[in-house]
């Protein structure tokens, strides 16, 4: 267990940290080539000891249910567990028998770390399957992500099953495994369903430009009729009532909810709609994968934007928000759109970090 940083400053301490790697990534972007084997073989390097501090810095965290959520109802349902307790009910029935299995095995200290490998391993292997010697930069933006400290610490099982997903999503040629995949993500926590769905109709159709329309159009039906598409859509249930109390639930006094309409986080996700928009029809950007993301990110936000007024559609917002950095950083590290290439990667970088950086100074 981490006793070196003191409970307040855990977030602190990592989200300053982040701002050093965002700096130091866009000075070392301005000096070196992309393509320069001495560029190559730093962000490599430095790769992988981030991600053996982010598993050990996030899964080996002190218990605390104040400052880290959900983890000390995982406590309970592990000690439970551990104490020979039958499965507790059958929803998310996957991830009750992982806990289960694991409870008899390893320490409490140990699940949470071995759960923090399954949240950050999966987006390194993302990162090096999409763009290989170039990984570093995809994997960062994961990092420097809004909601990825928050879903790494408290939405737990939220957080392994969208990595799943992208897992899912980055074996596209080998459909048996992505099927796997899919299954893995949505049995850990079924509001997986909404972009696995989302995913799969752009098997179907596949025009961003048709859905960028779609998204723009969400914003002015959800300020005319938000109260509409709630009830709307928490009658349908989505497979499981969790989607359906997340848009219908109180908000409880010491939990962050996203009430009204949050125009700070309609720009936050209007990050990755602009990137879009700008490759699609500025750029002229073509590759089917990277418009099966852009797609489902899309189909994803849309959702959320209609139900934005709930108390807690912020779970929503993340079911599209996982994917944001992805989403934008893809055409980056596939072609050379700008003259100094490099140094552009490291700007956006620090911008797109930029939102979360001043989000926890506003809301701290």
């Amino acid at each position: 267990m981490n006793t070196l940083v003191p409970l307040e400053l855990y977030f602190p301490v990592y989200i300053n940290l982040l701002l050093f790697l965002a700096v130091f990534t866009l000075l070392h972007t301005g000096i070196l080539k992309m393509e320069d084997h001495r560029n190559v073989t730093f962000i490599n390097i430095s790769g992988y000891i981030l991600i053996v501090f982010l598993i050990l810095y996030l899964g080996q965290r002190p218990l605390s249910g104040r400052y880290f959520g959900d983890m000390r109802t995982y406590t309970r349902y592990f000690e439970w567990y551990q104490n020979g307790g039958e499965i507790l009910g059958s929803k998310d029935i996957f991830f009750h028998m992982y806990m289960k299995g694991l409870s008899s095995v390893v320490s409490l200290h140990t699940f949470f770390t071995i759960c923090a490998a399954i949240y950050i391993l999966p987006l390194y292997r993302v990162s090096k399957k999409l763009f290989n010697q170039y990984w570093y930069y995809a994997f960062v933006m994961f990092v420097v992500s809004f909601s990825f400290y928050t879903y790494g610490v408290n939405g737990i099982r939220n957080g392994m099953a969208t990595s799943l997903f992208l897992l899912a999503i980055s074996n596209h040629k080998n459909k048996v495994i992505m099927g796997l995949c899919f299954l893995l993500s949505v049995s850990f926590h079924k509001t997986m369903f909404l972009p696995t769905i989302a995913f799969l109709i752009t098997y179907l159709y596949n025009n961003p430009k048709t859905y960028l329309k779609g998204w723009l159009v969400c914003i002015p039906l959800s300020l005319v009729m938000g109260s509409v598409w709630i009830a709307l859509f928490s009658s349908l249930g989505f497979a499981d009532d969790r989607l359906s109390g997340y848009l219908t639930a109180e908000v409880k006094e010491g939990t962050f909810a996203s009430t009204g309409f949050r125009w700070d986080f309609l720009f936050h996700s209007a990050f990755a709609v602009f990137a879009g928009w700008y490759f699609v029809y500025k750029k002229k950007y073509e590759d089917k994968l990277y418009f099966q993301l852009l797609n489902t990110y899309l189909i994803s936000n849309g959702f959320w934007v209609l139900v934005i007024r709930a108390n807690y559609s912020n779970r929503f917002a993340y079911l599209s928000w996982f994917m944001m950095g992805l989403v934008i950083i893809y055409p980056f590290l596939k072609e050379r759109f700008f003259r100094n290439h490099h140094f552009m990667l490291g700007k956006v970088i620090l911008v797109y970090f930029s939102f979360t950086y001043l989000m926890f100074y506003l809301y701290s």
